[in-house]
């Protein structure tokens, strides 16, 4: 059987090549933009034009900058590539969304996708914002099913952009509490300062690919989602976007400075260092196996200096009011994971994570929990599927459109009910993103291919709002030539939009219960159950 790394040396052919610069002056006017950082020469595709692997930080992450914040960019003269995808970042060995592709701590880049402009079509277009997901600890851009040619092909009028960020312990490590950690004031929420500065370059350097800086959107799905909504908390970030979409993802994907360092020393004790000049020595493939027993466990810190200690309040109290949010969640959000883990590995996981979490809860919170597992109908391990449903996802996205509706806010928030064939899977965590990106062969080997109006409203829902603030359709833009009007979600009726394959519709969510209000919803005061 070969080795990980052997497999990812092996797929390093499949993507591409490494971009590198141009001296001879032999390349595509045309397809050059010329950037703060440098001009970059992209690819055409048909009638899309695509840079791959842009850098935007003015030094990659390495060497004595491991766990220090991301450095801006410099005015530089050269001409580059930007043909291919950039290396992905290191994160955690046990996931393999993203780990098969060749990782490196040089990783902080970005891609743009964009129609090649003819006669008639606006400049400053919108601009779409991709955050990938995969729990703060996997995945990348080079993700085939974030390769957004298709949706620019379908929706010339939107520019989109995908960024990666440094994951897993090279993004979320806290170091403060060690020895010489002081040094390292913002390891504990790197990931999300590097976002911050793929940000910052997008509105410095966007509007020479034509799109419009003061027109930002982003979106994201599970991490990526989470990322969304806690941006906005980040000191100084508002500045580069102006509304957001959140999939399966929210502002309780976090953990305590508490629980950070205690994750911290579980990776000391097994790599056997005591201090972070012991950990600058380790390299990335030996993190990479360090960390596989921390899964769900790396992920931003609320520290009180980058993120507030309590982020739904902070909603409550305003800090994104500015923002407009779409946000939403799928019907059987964690089955996606039992299916990923097998019937035994989930039995594994979940047994764990109650013996950790769960067992702490007061009696009378776990009394309420343990009801609504009993009134659970379905294979053995839904009960436990359901409740992790709820508490990880389905309650914290009603919870923060309920907290960003009080703070003064608008939102605009779902509920996705398509199902997969297979019986595991059924409506889980990520099976919209062949949707979202325009990829239904992702779905062809389950025999499953959803209705394809369907995904083409979805997508303008999407597009829509990214463009104008409200994912409603009126009838001559719905791929029906049927108007969909998209409630803001209030706080008396709790109105929400169900994707429903063949009956987009919205709803109270009492109708339609996305959240167990007396037994689930209280769950979110612990984030991450």
């Amino acid at each position: 059987m070969m080795e990980l790394h052997e497999i990812r040396e092996a797929l390093k052919g499949m993507y591409g090549g490494e971009n590198r610069p141009i001296s001879d002056g032999n390349y595509d006017k045309s397809l050059a933009v010329k950037c703060i950082n440098g001009t970059f020469v992209g690819k055409k595709q048909e009638n899309i034009i695509t840079y791959r692997g842009i850098p935007y930080v003015g030094k990659q992450p390495v060497g004595e900058l491991r766990w220090k914040a991301p450095v801006d960019i410099s005015p530089r003269d050269g001409v580059y590539e930007a043909y291919y995808n950039a290396k992905s970042a290191f994160g955690n060995g046990q996931l393999e969304t993203g780990s098969l592709y060749y990782m490196d701590e040089d990783c902080l880049y970005l891609n743009i996708f964009k129609a090649e402009e003819t006669n008639g079509q606006p400049m400053k277009k919108p601009v779409m914002v991709w955050i990938h997901g995969g729990a703060f600890e996997a995945g990348g851009t080079i993700d085939p099913m974030f390769d957004c040619v298709n949706l620019v092909k379908e929706h010339p009028e939107v520019i989109v952009v995908t960024i990666a960020y440094r994951l897993g312990v090279m993004g979320f490590l806290h170091l403060s509490h060690l020895p010489d950690g002081k040094d390292y004031p913002d390891a504990q929420n790197l990931g999300l300062l590097d976002q911050v500065k793929a940000l910052k370059w997008v509105h410095e350097n966007i509007a020479g690919f034509g799109g419009d800086p003061d027109n930002v959107t982003l979106f994201g799905e599970s991490a990526g989602a989470a990322s969304c909504t806690l941006l906005p908390l980040v000191k100084g970030s508002q500045q580069y976007f102006k509304r957001l979409i959140a999939e399966s993802g929210s502002v309780n994907q976090t953990r305590t400075p508490e629980e950070a360092a205690g994750c911290t020393d579980k990776l000391m004790e097994t790599l056997g260092c005591k201090n972070v000049a012991d950990l600058l020595k380790v390299d990335g493939e030996k993190f990479l196996e360090a960390a596989s027993g921390l899964f769900a466990k790396q992920m931003p810190e609320r520290d009180g200096r980058i993120l507030p200690t309590d982020t739904y309040e902070a909603y409550a109290n305003g800090a994104a009011k500015d923002i407009e949010i779409l946000v939403g969640c799928n019907k059987d959000e964690m089955d996606f994971f039992v299916y990923s883990f097998g019937l035994e590995g989930w039995d594994t996981w979940v047994t764990g994570r109650k013996k950790e979490k769960f067992a702490q809860l007061p009696p009378e919170e776990k009394a309420l929990a343990e009801s609504y597992m009993s009134e659970v109908v379905g294979d053995s391990y839904q009960a436990d599927s359901r409740l992790f449903s709820q508490s990880w996802f389905n309650a914290p996205i009603i919870r923060i459109s309920e907290e960003q509706t009080k703070g003064g806010g608008k939102c605009f928030t779902y509920y996705f009910t398509p199902e997969s064939p297979d019986p595991i899977m059924k409506c889980g965590h990520a099976i919209e993103l062949s949707i979202v990106f325009n990829h239904p062969e992702f779905t062809a080997d389950t025999g499953r291919a959803f209705d394809e109006t369907f995904c083409k409203t979805m997508r303008q829902m999407w597009v829509q709002f990214a463009k104008t603030g409200n994912p409603s359709l009126t009838a001559d833009i719905s791929p029906d030539g049927k108007a969909k009007e998209w409630p803001l979600y209030d706080l008396e009726d709790k109105k929400v939009m169900v994707l429903d394959e063949f009956d987009i519709h919205p709803a109270k969510e009492a109708d339609v219960k996305i959240v167990d209000w007396e037994r689930t919803y209280p769950l979110t005061k612990y984030y991450m159950l």
